[in-house]
């Protein structure tokens, strides 16, 4: 991408953060919503919840962490099928910006958003006990990986509100990114569910990634789990850029 591709995506990411302000409500929701889910688990259903020498608070926050950015992922499908509909990218167009920093842009904020929304997390979370064992090193890979996982997902979402012809539909596509970490390791262990679904929760994007984070969180080993997230992660970001690019040009062409 070029400097002024560059510099006209950031320009357009800040125009999305602006324009969450007009959007509050979606917003408030994307940040409170995975912090009621937290508590929820952690104070109903964590005493029934067998996780050994793991406090399920600590052994809960990956997962909610992912969930988080699949919420906040979300809101990049609705606002690209936003200003698909109303002809704001054919306005951009004229001023010969082209596909790739206008989506980029979308995704720049969403992750922004969702860094904001981890933070808060993360602050809820060492209130109500989560104690992580981290070295510098550990969070930084930690944080990392999550950061890769939301650029994937929200360009995921790009496409979808590229496909999605009113901004309600391209909420309802993303419902798939913000199902998946129920059925794998995020709130509960994987050999408590019923065999038939083991396979599936064992050999799915996210499991991969919350098992890396959480022992990079809890200074465990993780084998070759981080390179197993970041090879699905890669391979989810390739699909949904290129599928994001041929969108764009059908529906502009």
């Amino acid at each position: 991408m070029s400097a002024d591709a560059l510099t006209t995506t950031a320009v357009l990411a800040g125009r999305g953060l602006r324009l969450s302000r007009r959007n509050l409500d979606a917003v408030i929701t994307s940040l409170m919503l995975p912090v009621l889910l937290m508590l929820v688990f952690v104070y109903f259903f964590g005493g029934a919840i067998d996780t050994g020498d793991t406090r399920y608070v600590t052994y809960v926050v990956p997962g909610v962490l992912v969930l988080c950015a699949g919420f906040g992922a979300a809101g990049t499908a609705v606002s690209v099928s936003d200003d698909m509909r109303r002809g704001t990218v054919d306005r951009f167009r004229t001023l010969d910006i082209g596909g790739v920093p206008i989506l980029a842009g979308h995704v720049a904020a969403t992750v922004v958003r969702n860094a904001l929304a981890t933070a808060l997390v993360l602050g809820v979370a060492f209130l109500i006990g989560f104690r992580p064992a981290a070295t510098p090193g550990g969070w930084l890979a930690a944080i990392g990986l999550l950061l890769v996982y939301i650029t994937t997902v929200s360009w995921l979402s790009a496409a979808a509100g590229l496909l999605a012809r009113t901004p309600e539909a391209a909420g309802a596509v993303t419902f798939f990114m913000m199902f998946l970490p129920y059925p794998s390791s995020a709130f509960v262990p994987i050999d408590t569910m019923p065999d038939w679904l083991h396979g599936f929760a064992e050999h799915q994007p996210v499991t991969p990634l919350i098992e890396s984070m959480r022992g990079l969180l809890l200074d465990r080993p993780v084998g070759d789990a981080p390179w197993i997230a970041l090879a699905w992660c890669a391979a989810l970001l390739a699909v949904a850029v290129a599928a994001s690019g041929a969108l764009f040009r059908f529906r502009t062409k």
